[in-house]
């Protein structure tokens, strides 16, 4: 730098001042930013909304374009409603555990829990349905070494037999299992079953659910289609489901010791 052009001015001192601002800008949008989603935050035992951190600390609405024409999302949500959830705190501090009052794998309490994703279909990048049944896809089967659990009796972690497999639900892009539809004993329907929580049993010809119990199987999540789940519906099967491992029978809530 010419040595007549900045006389008296501490270049250096400049870029730090500089850096300072710069860094300070940066917390400023980041802390603007990650109040996009979740907030305003509520009160862990009224359930009444608290504020959101000032008008300087809360995001500026942003709309985003949603894939293959399907609308857009603006965030943050505003006039959010407090969500009801039926279960009551076991104790009074900040952290309690809740304890469910109804049918927690249907109320969706802790483990069941689940959210209220879109309601669409996860897509592959060609803008198709990712998971379907084995029926729709005819360049899909199965390998002649793996068991076809198709047409196999269902049971419960009770032994209790649910119902038969009526149809696989394959993932196109993953190229794997995902749901085995179930045909219920009881007559009342087909529900769909996660695969990573079964256990296929070719010696014997069953197929093992060690997350619920046989008589568990009837209130399951329904889908609406007959040939697609969307991220909606997933999200309550996977909940209903992964929730038995504590709430299917009363010892499985107690400890182990």
């Amino acid at each position: 730098m010419h040595p007549t052009l900045t006389p008296g001015i501490d270049v250096a001192l400049l870029v730090f001042y500089a850096f300072v601002l710069f860094f300070l800008c940066l917390v400023f949008y980041l802390r603007r930013e990650d109040r996009r989603e979740g907030y305003p935050l509520e009160h862990e035992f009224t359930g009444r909304l608290e504020s959101e951190g000032g008008p300087f600390l809360t995001a500026l609405p942003k709309t985003f374009k949603l894939p293959f024409d399907r609308g857009t999302v603006t965030t943050p949500t505003k006039d959010r409603e407090p969500v009801e959830i039926a279960a009551r705190f076991t104790d009074r501090f900040a952290g309690a555990p809740y304890a469910p009052t109804g049918n927690p794998l249907i109320d969706g309490i802790g483990p069941a829990a689940f959210a209220n994703r879109a309601n669409h279909p996860d897509i592959d990048l060609e803008g198709h349905p990712r998971i379907v049944p084995m029926g729709t896809a005819l360049d899909f089967s199965i390998e002649r070494r793996d068991p076809d659990p198709r047409g196999m009796a269902v049971l419960g972690c009770d032994g209790v037999v649910a119902g038969t497999v009526q149809e696989l639900w394959i993932d196109r892009a993953d190229r794997l299992i995902r749901y085995l539809a179930v045909a219920l004993a009881s007559g009342s329907g087909t529900v769909l079953v996660p695969m990573m929580m079964v256990d296929v049993q070719r010696r014997h010809g069953r197929v093992v659910c060690d997350a619920i119990t046989a008589a568990q199987f009837t209130d399951a999540p329904r889908l609406e289609a007959t040939d697609r789940i969307t991220l909606y519906e997933e999200d309550r099967v996977l909940g209903y489901f992964g929730g038995g491992y504590l709430y299917a029978t009363p010892d499985r809530q107690e400890p182990f010791l």
